[in-house]
């Protein structure tokens, strides 16, 4: 069961433009903490800016704590770590990486969220890193994002999440739970009107809760589901709910990678157009700039925006941080946006000119398709 929270502010963040300098804002607004999860903090232009509003945090006094993924995060690892570490700002590592290579659960399993708090007012959630929207593209436009900007009564249950995964990774250190850091204090004071729930995916209770809160949405959706994501290999239970909205006369549409960023997870997510084009869904691939976004708008009444894929890797092991929000405005304003990103800057694919592709594209979709399916049986996930 989701819990909603009433008397929040939840404003939409689109891109680094947005997002970095409302980061940058808050961070040198904080009296007493500033807290970050990320999957990639990258030295860079953008990475250095936050992580210098972090110092200056740490000099005025303001207890600075980042949580960083061991993979997500190896360019981090060097002078940039050593620097804010010299300066009070305490670094902690999930899963650092070792030099054995393995496809085990355990490895996979990654910090994959986008979390930030301060002083327990205000919180960030969503897609983005701490990394250059244009890093590894030469030309702009940026990367296609979202992020939102929290506050109210739903920081209770951010906190809550952000104090037990630094308790986590203190007491995997150090070895023991003498340890207590001093948590994070929400505050719950009203801030507006929306009705909000922070839904997050761990690997004890909370495994499939971003899922089924997708499935439930799609599955009330009486006129229109629109969905943003960059990586989308959907499982079983997934595609169906898809499919039968759209047979019920749901309008249901999707925009999707449509650069090739990674090969594989590229071409076997095409496996799955013909069956989702032949019942109905509308399939569009954005080719503006690289796809980034994981963010969907139901009846322009429910929406969600945060750090998961649609595919095993989030579903499944990763730990993830979505925001659902119930408000029409809200919820218009997201719609509005994917509406300008699909009609700028996304390719539709239609059904007939799908089928009738080259029997090269053909043999790539099926080869990388195979080997994505046999990947996820030698880690134990076939069964999705």
């Amino acid at each position: 069961m989701i819990d909603y929270r009433a008397g929040n502010s939840v404003r939409l963040l689109e891109n680094g433009a947005d997002y970095f300098p409302a980061l940058e804002e808050a961070i040198d607004a904080a009296r007493t903490d500033v807290y970050l999860e990320t999957y990639i903090f990258a030295d860079d232009p953008s990475g250095r800016r936050i992580a210098a509003a972090m110092l200056r945090a740490a000099a005025r006094g303001v207890r600075v704590r980042i949580a960083v993924d061991g993979f997500g995060s190896k360019s981090f690892m060097g002078q940039i770590l050593d620097e804010i570490g010299a300066q009070g700002v305490q670094v902690a590592i999930y899963r650092p990486e070792t030099k054995t290579f393995n496809l085990s659960r355990n490895r996979l399993r990654r910090l994959h969220r986008k979390l930030s708090v301060i002083d327990g007012k205000v919180a960030f959630i969503g897609g983005i890193n701490i990394i250059d929207d244009l890093n590894g593209i030469t030309e702009p436009p940026p990367r296609f994002d979202y992020a939102v900007r929290v506050e109210g009564p739903l920081l209770i249950d951010i906190c809550d999440v952000a104090n037990r995964m630094w308790s986590l990774l203190v007491w995997s250190r150090f070895g023991h739970r003498r340890i207590r850091p001093p948590p994070l204090i929400a505050d719950p004071s009203e801030a507006g009107d929306l009705r909000a729930a922070f839904v997050y995916r761990d690997n004890f209770r909370n495994r499939r809760d971003i899922e089924y809160g997708y499935l439930a949405a799609i599955g009330n959706a009486t006129e229109d589901v629109f969905i943003a994501n960059a990586y989308f290999f959907p499982g079983r239970h997934f595609r169906r709910a898809l499919t039968d909205a759209a047979k019920r006369g749901v309008r249901v549409r999707l925009l999707l990678q449509g650069k090739v960023e990674y090969v594989l997870a590229h071409y076997a997510s095409r496996a799955l157009y013909e069956m989702l084009l032949d019942a109905g869904v509308e399939i569009s691939e954005y080719i503006g700039s690289f796809l980034h976004a994981k963010v969907a708008v139901v009846d322009r009444q429910w929406a969600t925006v945060g750090s998961s894929n649609i595919d095993p890797f989030s579903l499944m092991l990763s730990r993830e941080a979505n925001v659902f929000v119930r408000d029409h405005g809200f919820a218009e304003r997201l719609h509005e946006s994917l509406e300008k990103a699909a009609a700028e800057g996304a390719r539709k694919v239609e059904a007939a000119r799908w089928r009738d592709r080259s029997l090269f594209d053909r043999a790539l979709t099926t080869l990388f398709y195979g080997i994505a399916r046999r990947l996820m049986g030698l880690i134990g996930m076939s069964d999705r």
